[in-house]
């Protein structure tokens, strides 16, 4: 755990999970967020986003502030966001918790690469965080590969 803590991977702050008391008594509440699409019932879409001779990628508060900025063009509800920066390369990690899921970055700034992640489930669409972080990185290049998480049969 001390080396966790030494990369800033563990929170100092105390966690905010809540659980319920009874949670059989919300049975009748609870809404399914599963997507229907094409055909298709699934948990949500997963984009894995590789973007290639990228800017801007060794500065953690604006890394942070296009990430939000992004999760909300994407229609999503942010509840949390923690980056790291680490040295001597000056990259980042970080993440931003949706109440739909995340949105995860991993910088290379000495290969002027990023690698994002975006999970979003119910009525967000993750593609729209795209473009908003394209205007940040400027990547000459953008690869995406899409999976649907949690396929129904």
């Amino acid at each position: 755990m001390n080396a966790l803590a030494q990369l800033g991977m563990v929170s100092e702050l105390p966690s905010n999970i809540q659980v319920s008391s009874n949670p059989s008594s919300h049975d009748e509440e609870r809404k399914d967020y599963f997507v229907e699409k094409d055909g298709m019932k699934f948990a949500g879409t997963h984009l894995l986003v590789d973007l290639w001779e990228a800017r801007n990628l060794d500065d953690p508060a604006q890394i942070d502030r296009i990430l939000c900025e992004a999760a909300v063009t994407a229609g999503a509800t942010i509840l949390h966001s923690h980056f790291h920066h680490f040295s001597p390369n000056g990259g980042v990690s970080g993440v931003v918790v949706l109440a739909e899921s995340h949105i995860s970055i991993h910088t290379w700034p000495e290969r002027n690469f990023a690698a994002v992640d975006i999970f979003m489930c119910g009525a967000c669409d993750p593609n729209l965080a795209i473009p908003v972080m394209q205007r940040l990185f400027q990547a000459e290049r953008v690869e995406v590969d899409e999976q649907r998480r949690g396929r129904v049969a």
